[in-house]
């Protein structure tokens, strides 16, 4: 009895000393008061814990069901809140309202993420870095999902699985293997362009807020007047860094397991909120043929200099507030490349188009098929749908004894009996189709110019830490063909990165120059 009374007391005192003001009453999940959250009902002071502690059982089976799956890419997130202002009115580019005016202001919420590794893992790995933006329009919500980097290692969904598979742990020894990794990637010669960004410093990010990011695919734009021309977006940081060396990544892992959430939320605490610039980069479809590449390839990037490409700079973005809890926004957020709004369309994009259906999946089994209806994903405006029940419902329906389209009731101007009608003003844009149905490789593959580019125009320090990085992976794979057609692809891209590629893995020169010969596929080297 005086353990009973003494630990009571320990308790009541603890609690006030941090106490401001009136306590609320603790509840359970059903708004019930909680008489005693200290100790379970037992069978006197020996007996067994009674079942019928109904307080208990709840708080138990909860604990239980805490966790939701992990994501199987970008699992290692962190998100802030922010706003997005329009620089313009871009009706001749896009009917979408949130860049028809100057200075309109639009609501966001972004996630950043690894891509590969898991929800537990050091921010400093070599990774893809996921940048997705949620805006919350007055037309619903689009989800621009895209990367730091601008390319993929892939141009077919089909081969999405096989990819990450390659990239995540050895299912034996549940260790991530390059021997694995770069024996799927030596049948891809179109993913050296990825590889040429993501062995670069650039690889492993300093900051989020320095990262610049990217859509990767090529959307639509579409205007009021349904004229059509495809465009990719890219994110440009207003306070751009360089990312880690390898050096400097290890050291920082030693001291900061989670630099980046870190140095993102103590910006934001500050009040130094990090800021980017959103750039269109339009292209008109009449002019795809005029290049040598195929535009919709994610392997491929555009820029501003190439003369098929005109860009925009639409507006800013800057984040400038932390999510109260981590687990209902950073965790609950869902993205998804099909959630877009009238005036912006996906691509023909093989790979985009795989992702419309696999994003959206992913998130119905993570969270259920009500997750749209979650804080952190529901639209602003008013949803109209005759969608109903599922998982976790929790939306009323406005018009119970309605629930289908079209109905008797529509357009007799009672409004009490759910007139929803779809807007032929919101059609999709059309595409006219020729051909017949097939499987095959797109036709203008030129699989390493870009990989090219790009290694020319790095510094000398971040062409040096490329072949490092590079290097050092490649130096743990036992297949030396393996090596020879990943260092073939470096020297089909660039002479100089393949041959110091070579030097640095000890693989004959001879072979490399054989294999790279009979792969190049630049129309520019044919003699």
């Amino acid at each position: 009895m005086t353990k009973h009374i003494l630990t009571t007391a320990i308790v009541a005192a603890l609690a006030s000393a941090g106490a401001v003001g009136h306590a609320e009453t603790l509840t359970r999940e059903t708004g019930a008061p909680v008489g005693d959250n200290q100790n379970s009902k037992t069978a006197g002071p020996s007996g067994g814990t009674l079942i019928e502690d109904a307080h208990l059982l709840e708080k138990l089976a909860r604990f239980s069901r805490e966790r939701i799956p992990e994501r199987v890419v970008h699992a290692r997130g962190v998100g802030a809140h922010g706003v997005f202002r329009s620089y313009g009115n871009f009706a001749r580019l896009t009917a979408a309202k949130f860049l028809d005016r100057k200075g309109k202001r639009t609501e966001v919420f972004v996630r950043f993420s690894s891509v590969i590794h898991s929800k537990g893992s050091p921010e400093t790995l070599r990774d893809p870095r996921g940048f997705a933006v949620k805006f919350y329009t007055e037309e619903g919500v689009w989800d621009l999902v895209g990367n730091n980097l601008p390319v993929f290692f892939i141009r077919d969904a089909i081969k999405f699985p096989d990819m990450v598979h390659s990239l995540k742990p050895d299912p034996v020894s549940n260790r991530q293997d390059p021997n694995r990794i770069f024996d799927f990637m030596a049948f891809h010669p179109e993913s050296i362009h990825m590889w040429t960004h993501l062995f670069a410093d650039k690889g492993t990010p300093r900051t989020l807020r320095g990262m610049d990011g990217n859509g990767v695919h090529a959307y639509k734009f579409v205007n009021r007047n349904g004229k059509v021309r495809y465009v990719k977006f890219r994110w440009k940081s207003m306070q751009p860094d360089k990312g880690l060396s390898a050096l400097e990544a290890q050291r920082i892992q030693s001291q900061d397991f989670s630099h980046l959430t870190n140095d993102l939320y103590r910006s934001i605490g500050a009040g130094q909120f990090p800021s980017w610039e959103l750039v269109a980069l339009v292209m008109d479809p009449r002019d795809f043929d005029s290049l040598d590449f195929n535009p919709l390839d994610a392997t491929k990037d555009w820029n501003c200099e190439m003369a098929a490409v005109s860009c925009s700079t639409l507006g800013k973005m800057t984040l400038d507030r932390i999510p109260t809890n981590f687990f209902q926004f950073t965790e609950q957020s869902a993205f998804s490349p099909a959630v877009f709004v009238p005036g912006i369309e996906p691509s023909e994009d093989r790979l985009l188009q795989g992702r419309l259906f696999s994003y959206s999946d992913t998130q119905r089994y993570r969270l259920g098929v009500n997750y749209q209806y979650l804080p952190v994903n529901r639209a602003k405006n008013s949803i109209n749908t005759h969608n109903q029940d599922g998982f976790g419902a929790t939306m009323a329906a406005q018009h119970p004894s309605v629930n289908y389209q079209p109905n008797g009731f529509s357009g007799n101007g009672n409004r009490t009996l759910g007139v929803y009608r779809d807007n032929k003003r919101y059609r999709y844009s059309r595409s006219a189709l020729s051909g017949a149905t097939q499987q095959k490789m797109i036709a203008k593959t030129l699989n390493f110019r870009q990989a090219g580019e790009t290694y020319r125009s790095y510094s000398d320090r971040d062409r040096d830490h490329l072949i490092a990085n590079f290097a050092n992976d490649l130096n743990q794979v036992r297949n030396k063909k393996v090596v020879i057609a990943m260092v073939a692809y470096a020297y089909a891209a660039d002479t100089d990165y393949g041959t110091r590629l070579a030097r640095a893995t000890k693989t004959s020169m001879a072979a490399v120059r054989k294999l790279a010969a009979s792969i190049d596929d630049d129309p520019r080297k044919k003699r």
